[in-house]
């Protein structure tokens, strides 16, 4: 198993979205923060199917930050119950995991 994970994450908005952003890659919590807009949500909620405009943070880490990754998005994000989910890398460009590796804590 790999030490290294891409986290999915969606947020109402874009202010959201980079506050969030900031906040993890300043505290080292991960490398990178793509933010993905155009993404449209359906799903239930409360007994009724609901839609909503989202965008996706897909965020670089490793394994052994997601505890303190998702703590810290939970004190941001807006959603009583928010996605977070966390995927291992399977392979990747080791230049480019040795960047994820360095540049968190």
């Amino acid at each position: 198993m790999t030490e290294f994970r891409v986290c999915l994450v969606t947020v109402p908005d874009r202010e959201v979205a980079r506050r969030i952003a900031e906040d993890i890659v300043k505290a080292e919590l991960c490398a990178c923060v793509n933010l993905i807009s155009g993404i449209e949500s359906i799903y239930h909620w409360q007994g009724k199917i609901e839609y909503g405009d989202e965008i996706l943070l897909l965020i670089k880490t490793q394994q052994s930050c997601l505890e303190a990754l998702d703590a810290r998005i939970r004190l941001i994000h807006p959603y009583e119950v928010y996605e977070f989910i966390a995927m291992p890398v399977d392979y990747g460009n080791d230049k480019y995991l040795k960047w994820i590796h360095d540049s968190t804590t």
